[in-house]
């Protein structure tokens, strides 16, 4: 374990260098999930489709499920069940249809057809957690995002930034506590580009990951 370390989360040197190198390693930091840049609710209701299934899943499914419902007010006018139709490849489809309707029709009657852009408000659309509304609040509003998939919690604990706790929450506000709100939604998004192409979970690569040196994982094994 490096030099300079409180309880379990890395000093801030050692942080920059992590944020540095995740910059050389993945330059473009975008969420993978297609959507139009003008319709933000498209990036909430994709990232509701991802809840159990893979982004690359709900980019095939998008592309028809916006060409039937072009508005939202398709979208709030829809059947649940033609929604339901439409997504039922990404999996528990009739719940993600249903919150998909309601989140449209809460959209239109409380926020004027606009995607809040505070976490108070998004969590009170359906189907909207922590995870879904940090996200929006980094991609569509470029403000501080801190989330916490799967990816994020597992690769930030092996690093040592974060305690190994596996609760979304708790790893969240590890987080807040030690990378900078500017560089929050980008991080989050290495994160998951890197667990998707060295630290994977089954077998991580960890003799050719350059972020070894600052890792606590790859320090125990030496």
């Amino acid at each position: 374990m490096m030099g300079g370390e409180v309880m379990g989360l890395k000093n801030k040197e050692t942080i920059d260098a992590i944020i540095a190198e995740l910059k050389v390693l993945y330059p473009g930091a975008e969420c993978s999930l297609e959507y139009d840049s003008k319709k933000a609710y498209e990036l909430l209701f994709s990232v509701r489709l991802a809840a159990q299934c893979t982004d690359a899943r709900v980019n095939l499914v998008t592309p028809a499920l916006f060409a039937r419902y072009p508005t939202l007010e398709d979208f709030a006018a829809a059947d649940v069940d033609e929604v339901g139709r439409y997504i039922h490849s990404t999996g528990f489809w009739r719940a993600k249809a249903r919150d998909i309707v309601g989140a449209a029709r809460m959209l239109l009657t409380e926020y004027g057809g606009k995607v809040p852009d505070n976490m108070e408000d998004l969590l009170r659309l359906p189907g909207v957690g922590r995870k879904t509304a940090n996200l929006i609040l980094g991609d569509i509003y470029g403000k501080e995002g801190y989330v916490c998939d799967t990816h994020c919690i597992r690769i930030t604990g092996l690093l040592g930034i974060t305690d190994g706790s596996k609760d979304p929450l708790k790893v969240e506000m590890q987080l807040r506590k030690c990378i900078p709100p500017e560089e929050s939604n980008a991080f989050c998004h290495r994160m998951v580009l890197h667990g998707r192409a060295v630290c994977v979970a089954r077998r991580p690569d960890c003799p050719n990951c350059t972020l070894r040196p600052f890792c606590d994982h790859w320090g125990a094994q030496e």
